[in-house]
C-alpha cells in the first residue's frame, strides 16, 4: 500500500482540533480549580487578554497591516484574524447608528465543537477567552473596547454573537519618568 500525502488543508484542521481539545482540557481544569463559573469566566477572560496582547504583534507582522482609521476597518481586521488563527470567518453585522459598535456572528465556533455544558454550569461563558483576546489585541493598538456575549450556541442559540463597542482611543503613554 502506498502512503497518501496529506492535503494542504489537513495540517490546519489537525492543529485546530488539537487546539479545541486542549482548550476543553484547560476549561475543565479551571472548573476543578475554582469554586464557581463566574471565577472561571474571569480567568478565561484574563488568559484571552494576555494572549491578545501577544497575538496582535504576530498578526501585524504576518499581514503588514497599517493603523485602522475607523471601526469598520477594525472589524475587517478582526475578521481576518479569526480566519488566520481559528480558520473561521465570522460575519460582521448589526452596526450601531454611530458606527462604533458591531456584532461578530460565529456560526461554527471551533472552541465549542465537542462541548456540551451541564446544567450546573449554565453561567459559564465557555468561549470567554475570545472576548479577552479581542480586548487585549485592540488595546495593544490603542483601542479600548467592551466585548460581551449576546448569544451563545452552547446555550441553545442558533449562533454565537459577540458584541464589540468602541470606548475610546488610548493615548500613547510613556512610562513614568520618561519623556
Amino acid at each position: 500500500m502506498s502512503r497518501q500525502t496529506p492535503k494542504a488543508s489537513e495540517p490546519k484542521k489537525v492543529s485546530c482540533d488539537l487546539f479545541t481539545l486542549t482548550y476543553g482540557s484547560l476549561v475543565a481544569q479551571l472548573i476543578k480549580d475554582y469554586d464557581n463559573a463566574e471565577e472561571v469566566n474571569k480567568q478565561l477572560d484574563r488568559m484571552g487578554y494576555n494572549i491578545g496582547l501577544r497575538l496582535v504583534e504576530d498578526f501585524l507582522a504576518k499581514t503588514n497591516s497599517g493603523r485602522c482609521h475607523d471601526m469598520k476597518e477594525t472589524a475587517d481586521k478582526i475578521q481576518s484574524a479569526f480566519k488566520m488563527y481559528l480558520g473561521i470567518s465570522p460575519s460582521v453585522a448589526n452596526w450601531s447608528a454611530a458606527n462604533d459598535e458591531f456584532s461578530l456572528l460565529i456560526d461554527n465556533n471551533p472552541l465549542t465543537e465537542y462541548v456540551e455544558l451541564p446544567d450546573h454550569l449554565a453561567q459559564l461563558k465557555y468561549s470567554n477567552l475570545l472576548m479577552g483576546v479581542i480586548r487585549g489585541a485592540l488595546e495593544m493598538v490603542q483601542i479600548e473596547v467592551q466585548v460581551w456575549f449576546v448569544q451563545d450556541s452552547l446555550k441553545g442559540d442558533s449562533t454565537t454573537e459577540l458584541r464589540i463597542k468602541f470606548i475610546r482611543k488610548l493615548e500613547d503613554a510613556l512610562p513614568a519618568g520618561e519623556d
